[in-house]
């Protein structure tokens, strides 16, 4: 199954990012091709929730159960939408200085393996926006800092 792998580190709480992430309904309001969110269900430990994706006339509803184990980590297991299967994981560990590393992994598989082989190009493109897109909401969010987010190879 292709996927792609980043780690960051931020100058944000691990408490932080996970709350930033964890918000899924507030998603639409800074995530590129989100149309829409509907959270079915939420608690503390799990939700189930459906993102509309969409690009110009392209749209497409993902469904996916959430399960929290904070400040710690948050896994989102794909449960019904066009592609085959796009499972995530966030993982956030505190650093010394009050910020965090962030570990996001991404797995996924397109019904159509045509498809996977054109998308696939383009996927990457799309996971960094998306990254960047949660970076500027923490920067929104909680105020900049002196020290700035990198890349941990």
């Amino acid at each position: 199954m292709p996927g792609i792998r980043e780690t960051r580190r931020l100058p944000w709480s691990a408490e932080q990012m996970f709350d930033l992430v964890a918000d899924v309904s507030r998603y639409g309001e800074f995530l590129p091709w989100v149309a829409g969110v509907r959270v079915k269900s939420d608690s503390e430990t799990e939700m189930v929730a459906d993102l509309l994706v969409g690009f110009k006339a392209l749209r497409e509803k993902f469904t996916s159960r959430v399960i929290k184990d904070r400040p710690r980590s948050i896994e989102v297991i794909y449960l019904d939408g066009p592609m085959k299967d796009l499972d995530n994981r966030w993982t956030f560990t505190p650093t010394a200085d009050g910020g965090c590393e962030i570990l996001f992994d991404v797995q996924f598989t397109f019904r159509n393996r045509l498809f996977e082989a054109l998308a696939g190009q383009y996927f990457d493109r799309a996971f960094r926006k998306m990254v960047a897109a949660f970076e500027a909401r923490a920067e929104d969010l909680y105020g900049s800092s002196s020290s700035s987010a990198t890349s941990v190879a």
